[in-house]
């Protein structure tokens, strides 16, 4: 069955093609999605499949009962966009201003929705159940999943796979993790509340910006000397803010950063360094901050078994010319979710093209994929799901 499954992957490529064109033409950002799970429900209802919608708010379920008995296996992508401007010249690219498939949701979702169309034609055939998960808001915390899976959408599952096209890694390369892979994500806000006045007079006034960039230098101090060298984190201050007039001294500055760990006992450091220091710095002149702290996703931790399984599939998939296990990166997923429901893997899909000059990077308004990784992604996700049956 496997020769046909890829047979009619291949068969199907330019419709996964189609579709991801489409999607990218017309992008919605997280918890705004309407017309993207309309039109996945719509496709998998026209399969045959017992479709839900609405699922955790506005995710997608979609079950393929095969012919014969075996386990409940899940399949998973997301849909949601970013709020970027694209700035590709391409012909399908994005008509909604503002906002750009600029992380490769759209290929993902297409290539998914390719691998159902294959599955279904063999049905009568197929050991177990395939639940194919479509999750909106993975771009946004609290993110679509840990609602998806409150509202059901593992119930019964045995084990859950899923990919991300990679576009920083090449055409043809499957990376996998055993254990931690992407990083918890946690964002925080700090606001400095001191003493405005003149620019002129800075003697009668707590100035913010001084404080907050006092703030940012001290900040760097927990990872270089608050966290065990041999265990990753990132602190990062990404937004600094203190609008004024050039001869006003700020009265208030806001800071906005985020925090990446692996461990929970380090998480759990960086927020309480993060909120001694702060307030420290502050009471060092005399001023006031609001600390928040806001945990994201946790770290997405693969599952031993699942994941050399996953790495052998992959290793047999035609198309496939290297398999790597990849060091863990600081990146964000809220894939771990299903992770820590029931077994699964996660696993990267090099998207990127060997001819392009230049690879614009996740997030850029420039991002592209190398479509051809579309059907890469469906094949090592077909052939683990029949693989895992055959079991």
């Amino acid at each position: 069955m496997e020769t046909k499954l890829f047979e009619l992957l291949e068969q199907n490529y330019n419709e996964i093609v189609e579709i991801r064109r489409y999607l990218h033409q017309y992008p919605e950002l997280s918890f705004e999605e309407e017309h993207t799970p309309e039109y996945i429900a719509d496709f998998h209802k026209n399969l045959g499949h017992s479709v839900k919608t609405k699922v955790g708010g506005r995710g997608v379920t979609a079950v393929l009962q095969g012919g014969k008995p075996g386990p409940v296996i899940a399949l998973r992508a997301d849909f949601d966009a970013l709020p970027i401007q694209e700035e590709t010249n391409l012909p399908f690219r994005s008509k909604v201003d503002g906002v750009m498939h600029a992380c490769g949701h759209d290929g993902h979702t297409a290539a998914l929705l390719g691998l159902a169309k294959a599955i279904n034609t063999l049905k009568d055939e197929w050991k177990g159940t395939v639940v194919f998960i479509h999750q909106h808001a993975e771009e946004y915390a609290p993110g679509g999943a840990i609602d998806m899976i409150n509202d059901g959408c593992l119930d019964g599952v045995d084990v859950i796979f899923g990919t991300h096209l990679w576009a920083t890694e090449p055409y043809g390369k499957i990376q996998y993790k055993n254990g931690p892979m992407m990083a918890a994500a946690d964002r925080f806000e700090i606001e400095i509340i001191g003493q405005g006045g003149h620019g002129a007079m800075p003697h009668l006034t707590k100035d913010a910006v001084v404080i907050g960039s006092q703030l940012v230098t001290n900040i760097q101090q927990i990872v270089s000397r608050r966290v065990d060298p041999q265990e990753p984190a990132v602190v990062s201050v990404g937004s600094f803010e203190a609008p004024n007039a050039f001869n006003v001294i700020a009265d208030r500055a806001k800071l906005i950063g985020t925090a990446r760990t692996f461990s929970e006992d380090v998480r759990d450091l960086l927020e309480q360094e993060l909120e001694t220091i702060t307030k420290a710095t502050c009471q060092g002149a005399n001023a006031e901050a609001d600390f928040k702290y806001h945990r994201g996703y946790p770290a997405v931790v693969n599952h031993e078994a699942e994941t050399a399984f996953l790495a052998d599939c992959a290793s047999q998939v035609p198309g496939v010319t290297e398999t790597e296990e990849m060091k863990p990166q600081m990146g964000g997923e809220d894939f771990a979710y299903y992770l820590k429901h029931v077994k699964g893997t996660f696993f990267f899909t090099g998207a990127q093209n060997p001819d392009w000059e230049t690879t614009f990077p996740h997030h850029h308004p420039k991002f592209d994929i190398d479509e051809r990784a579309m059907l890469i992604a469906a094949k090592v996700l077909g052939k683990a799901a029949l693989e895992y049956n055959n079991q």
